[in-house]
Formats: structure tokens, C-alpha cells, sequence
């Protein structure tokens, strides 16, 4: 067998992707775009976990197309708004009045973890796990 110089790069002229040697292999040159840092709350997280596990396609998608951050912060956004808006909506349903902070403080808060979690419940429905 002739000893054959192999290049440093070469370039497929159907695809159109660069590859570059790597030992005795072409690996491909594929870079990923640096992608701006935000700080994601609870809703952004848990949204960011479902589409790992469960949207894997989806995931690497939004990743590679760099549209991924955007969409956790949409959602983060959406789900904090819709959040204090259920919850309003709720508090103004119930008994509740302010004077029960001071008065009935015990009844006061189980209420208003139990209009939270039932806030939380239509946000996971309807923004997080879809």
C-alpha cells in the first residue's frame, strides 16, 4: 500500500459540511453558537427537565437552532403572569379578606396554599408538560 498524505480538511461536496482530521478519522466540524445565560425560575426548569426527558427531539432542535433559551424564558414569563393571574381570579372567588391575615392567620394561609396549588396544577397542564 502506498503511503498517502491525507488533508488537514476537506469539505463534502454534497452536504456541504467540513471535516477535519483527527488521528486517522475525519471528524466533523460542527460547531455549536454560544448561547446567552439567563437565570431560570421553577417554571423554566421544570420545562427545560420535560423537554430532556420526554421532547428529546424537540430539545435538540430548539438547542441546535439556538431558539432554546428563548423559548424557556417565554415560558417562564408566560407561567409567572398566568400564575398571579389564576391566583387573583381564585382569592377573589374565596372568602378570603385581609382581615383573616390578622384574625384567622392558620385558615388564612392553608387557603392560600390550596388556591396556589390548585394555580400551579392549571400551569403545569396547560404551559409546562405539553
Amino acid at each position: 500500500m502506498k503511503n498517502k498524505e491525507l488533508k488537514e480538511k476537506i469539505v463534502d461536496e454534497r452536504t456541504g459540511l467540513e471535516y477535519r482530521l483527527q488521528g486517522d478519522y475525519y471528524i466533523p466540524n460542527l460547531v455549536v453558537q454560544k448561547q446567552r445565560k439567563i437565570h431560570l425560575n421553577k417554571y423554566g426548569r421544570m420545562r427545560l427537565n420535560y423537554l430532556k426527558e420526554h421532547k428529546k427531539a424537540e430539545y435538540a432542535i430548539m438547542f441546535m437552532e439556538n431558539t432554546l433559551i428563548d423559548h424557556l424564558e417565554e415560558i417562564q414569563g408566560t407561567a409567572t403572569k398566568r400564575l398571579n393571574l389564576i391566583m387573583d381570579d381564585l382569592k377573589a372567588k374565596s372568602d378570603l379578606t385581609e382581615d383573616m391575615k390578622n384574625t384567622d392567620m392558620l385558615y388564612w394561609v392553608g387557603t392560600m396554599n390550596s388556591i396556589k396549588n390548585q394555580a400551579e396544577k392549571i400551569i403545569l397542564k396547560e404551559l409546562i408538560y405539553v
